[in-house]
């Protein structure tokens, strides 16, 4: 059995660095090589001098870093092997968000699969999550705890039907935004999606690609004040935290986060994130010999498995 390198990826100030391939992944500082896991703000900023990504990924990427050179982009297919310093890389979905990726990196015949943010929910505006099996899986943790299950979407986006007034619903501008249109458009038919100005260009990415177009009108004040209160407007998160105060709406915020709920009128829990079901699951399905830890607290995984399977944190060079 191949020995596992506990330094193959380690956190630096620029990101998350390979020294045997040297390339990063996910930086957030100017790198000359950066390998993009998906295209949130968290995960994908300017600057590098090779961005190597999916192309839906690099489509996102370059409506919000115009002045990125689209010459630095090097676009990727889901499931296209290249190499990078001796490190065979493959892009696997990651059913986070479009164009979203697990990153799977083989070296001297041991796989690490970096997953990026991921879920297991199903979502009809992304490549759903495929599976692959590796020696050590890196996997976030933003809600690796057992006190948090995600509920259903569906029965979650239907709490918007009849309530007799219009709803302003907050949501992040990439991803959710779409998945929330789409579910709106499936489940609560009835119910009008008017879209924020800086939601709109990610829909009209989304639509270009999706076979499914989804239904939507840009934001009318107008169309707000009257007729049927049959409206959901939806807002990035700055604009819904600017109208604490608005009147005539009911608000609500679609997220994973009990903290982000407590001051709505309705609560929304839907999550793009894997919860603590789904992540011992995904464990289970990827089976590795070791667990490294990120974006979160992996304490709780760590003492679950204890004595059964390695878990830590990724280490810091």
């Amino acid at each position: 059995m191949s020995t596992i390198l506990a330094d193959f990826l380690v956190r630096t100030p620029e990101g998350y660095y390979c020294p045997y391939g040297d390339f990063y992944i996910d930086a957030l500082q100017p790198v000359s090589q950066v390998v993009v896991s998906h295209a949130h703000g968290d995960h994908a900023s300017p600057g590098h001098q090779q961005i190597f990504a999916t192309a839906m990924t690099a489509a996102f990427m370059q409506h919000r870093y115009s002045s990125q050179p689209a010459s630095s982009y090097q676009l990727k297919a889901f499931k296209e092997e290249f190499t990078l310093g001796g490190v065979a890389i493959t892009f696997i979905p990651a059913g986070h968000i479009l164009g979203s990726a697990q990153i799977l990196m083989t070296y001297k015949g041991v796989k690490y699969l970096y997953t990026g943010d991921y879920k297991m929910q199903e979502d009809s505006t992304c490549e759903p999550l495929e599976i692959a099996q590796a020696d050590v899986l890196i996997t976030e943790c933003t809600f690796a705890d057992p006190s948090v299950e995600h509920p259903d979407p569906v029965a979650e986006i239907k709490k918007l039907q009849g309530r007799n007034s219009n709803i302003m619903l907050g949501t992040y501008a990439l991803g959710k935004a779409q998945r929330l249109t789409a579910l709106l458009n499936q489940h609560c038919p009835e119910l009008r999606v008017l879209v924020h100005h800086g939601i709109m260009p990610f829909h009209k990415i989304y639509d270009s690609q999706l076979s499914e177009k989804m239904t939507y009108e840009r934001y009318n004040r107008r169309e707000m004040k009257q007729g049927e209160a049959n409206k959901v407007y939806l807002v990035p998160p700055m604009t819904f935290n600017s109208y604490i105060r608005a009147k005539n709406v009911l608000r609500a915020f679609a997220s994973g986060w009990k903290r982000l709920q407590s001051q709505n009128d309705i609560s929304l829990y839907i999550s793009d994130h894997v919860d603590w079901k789904d992540i011992l699951q995904y464990i289970a399905d990827v089976q590795p010999r070791e667990i490294w830890t990120l974006h979160g607290d992996g304490r709780i995984l760590q003492a679950y498995f204890e004595n059964k399977l390695s878990v830590r944190d990724i280490l810091e060079k």
